[in-house]
């Protein structure tokens, strides 16, 4: 969600981030040569189908969680505001330097040092893309770093950046103690946004660079006092649709501009003719389509009227012989679009709220609790059964496909069971009365229900999740049935995508669930220091375990593996893991130039052509 995709917003597709929208997918070019990009056709106009409830509603890239999803971030701002570094292409995660405003950052003095030279690429007002224009993320992200989605106190930048200084194209970063170079790269750099002049103002009627955040010394009080007067008034325009078209926002220095945007998320984008990126845009425009539910993005698709489009796959004739294959499309579809998938960089999971404002927090914080809800999900049989196999069980927050050299296979700690799950809940004091689990040995032995939990007290539980997907409403249903066989009642609520993302953080759910779990963008690096720890920017259960920060501490740190993290998460049952469904995306057989592969869900239409 880090998508997720914070506090909500800060808060929490991302979806994540966490990670991502309900069923996004990224693009990523093929082979050139004669027949590629390059070579092709010029014109036309590609249709694209946002997520369900899930329209973009933020256009300013320094942003807290409730606004921090794939569809804000990956298919909305980075086709006009692109990163310091970008990353993913094919079936890579990694960096991508010629897609990148900075060349590879240099390490030194025992890598607390790094040094950024910038390639002088240029806004579309003819401001250079300079080391000034990182400075002004750095001294804001200083100032307020609470209100970034991708803030993890004590770790990284800024808290373990001790100075940062700019001179025309090169950024001197240094840190407190030596970092490890892939993960302060992959989590960290990957998030600045070098930011034009024209946004450093406290009003629209304002001089450029009046506000004095770009230019102020990095920690400087009057820096803080600056970069949050124009922090203040950049917020609250970017959470105003209706000032997307204006003259602020129109300095961009990615492919393309944005020229129109209405009240439903429905967007108009024309390609930037100065974008200094390796590759420009081919093609006359681009259109985001906003829907509210799958089934009339799907109509959209019968009729032809997109370009690129999602189905559920319970729409689907026939499943997929295995992750990453695709097998028979709708009939009706066949002739006009080519059904095509991936395998994602991210997990699925439902935050558990551990909160002790949540009154019914003691009865989720046992493990045995968990452990019987846990094995009370069938994930291979709700990816067969509801994902038709366009998808994976989750066992832990390790993403599918981690080469060995970040992590090893994590096994499932607790796979389907429900015999032994309500076996379990019976050994810790529990019978059921009235169709629930009623604590009757309240106490904090092995065979009594725990600590905090009074006799009569009831499994009986809330969930929400959001709206629009069948498939999710279904997996859902059948886990909700599941957990009542045993014992376990949960009642639910449905909203909007961008409405579950805010409500997940600091409400009175015990479970909750967006549907599209985490992705690991734009911190790209599978390290737990931002869902796990209580500092962490996404942790909106306010899950807290000592073992686990120093397990996590070591992997960002030691440069050691991610497999003992990974395992303890899996033992530990911070979230409820869930089936991750792997996108279900309908490409028109005129596109060209593109193949949807790419796990960090990144839209990359400059690549694309008729």
């Amino acid at each position: 969600m880090k998508n997720a995709q914070h506090s909500a917003r800060r808060q929490v597709n991302r979806l994540l981030r966490g990670g991502a929208t309900l069923l996004a997918v990224g693009l990523v070019l093929t082979a050139c040569g004669s027949s590629g990009p390059t070579a092709a056709k010029t014109g036309g106009d590609i249709i694209f189908a946002e997520g369900p409830g899930a329209a973009p509603n933020y256009i300013f890239p320094y942003m807290g969680c409730s606004f921090f999803s794939v569809s804000n971030i990956n298919q909305f701002q980075f086709m006009m505001y692109r990163p310091l570094y970008w990353f993913g292409l094919g079936s890579s995660t990694a960096v991508q330097y010629p897609l990148s405003p900075a060349t590879a950052p240099v390490f030194s003095d025992s890598n607390k040092t790094i040094t950024i030279t910038m390639r002088g690429w240029k806004f579309s007002n003819g401001q250079v893309v300079d080391a000034k224009s990182v400075m002004f993320y750095l001294n804001m992200y200083k100032a307020d770093p609470g209100s970034y989605c991708g803030y993890n106190a004590g770790f990284g930048i800024p808290d373990q950046l001790t100075n940062a200084t700019s001179s025309g194209n090169t950024l001197t970063l240094s840190f407190k103690k030596a970092v490890s170079p892939n993960w302060i790269l992959y989590n960290y750099l990957s998030e600045l946004s070098p930011m034009p002049q024209a946004w450093d103002r406290t009003s629209l009627s304002a001089a450029a660079g009046s506000g004095s955040c770009a230019s102020g010394a990095y920690g400087a009080a009057s820096t803080a006092t600056s970069c949050k007067a124009v922090e203040a008034f950049l917020d609250g325009l970017a959470g105003k649709t209706s000032t997307y078209t204006g003259s602020l926002w129109q300095v961009v220095d990615g492919p393309f501009k944005l020229t129109s945007f209405d009240s439903l998320g429905n967007a108009t984008f024309v390609p930037n003719p100065t974008y200094s990126g390796p590759q420009k845009a081919l093609v006359s425009r681009v259109l985001l389509r906003a829907y509210t539910t799958t089934t009339a993005e799907e109509n959209d698709l019968y009729s032809n009227h997109l370009t690129i489009g999602f189905v559920d796959p319970n729409v689907l004739p026939g499943p997929a012989a295995s992750l990453g294959t695709v097998g028979p499309n709708v009939a009706q579809l066949r002739t006009n679009y080519t059904l095509m998938t991936g395998t994602p960089w991210s997990f699925n999971y439902a935050p558990i709220n551990f909160s002790s404002k949540d009154p019914k927090a003691a009865e989720l914080r046992p493990l045995y609790v968990r452990q019987a809800l846990q094995e009370s999900i069938d994930q291979l049989g709700l990816v067969k059964a509801v994902d038709k196999n366009y998808g994976i069980p989750t066992c832990s927050p390790i993403p599918p496909n981690t080469p060995v050299s970040i992590s090893a296979n994590i096994p499932c700690a607790y796979p389907y069971n429900p015999t032994g799950a309500k076996a379990l809940l019976t050994a810790h004091g529990w019978s059921i009365k009235g169709g629930v689990q009623t604590c009757e040995r309240p106490g904090s032995s092995k065979t009594e229900c725990g600590s905090g939990i009074a006799q009569g007290a009831t499994l009986s539980f809330s969930m929400i999740w959001s709206t629009g997907s069948p498939a999710l409403d279904t997996t859902l249903a059948t886990e909700m049935s599941s957990w009542k066989a045993i014992g376990i009642n949960f009642s639910s609520s449905k909203s909007s995508f961008n409405n579950v993302i805010s409500q997940c953080n600091g409400g009175t759910f015990q479970l909750c669930m967006w549907g599209a779990g985490w992705i690991y963008a734009p911190d790209y690096y599978p390290s737990g220091e931002t869902l796990f720890t209580p500092g962490g920017s996404f942790n909106p259960g306010s899950y807290k375990s000592t073992e686990m920060d120093n397990l996590v501490l070591q992997s960002v740190t030691q440069n050691v593996p991610l497999t003992a993290y990974g395992t303890y998460a899996a033992q530990q049952l911070p979230v409820i893991w869930e089936p991750n469904t792997t996108a279900t995306a309908e490409f028109s057989v005129k596109l060209k130039g593109v193949m949807p592969l790419n796990p960090l869900q990144n839209f990359m239409p400059e690549y694309m052509h008729f």
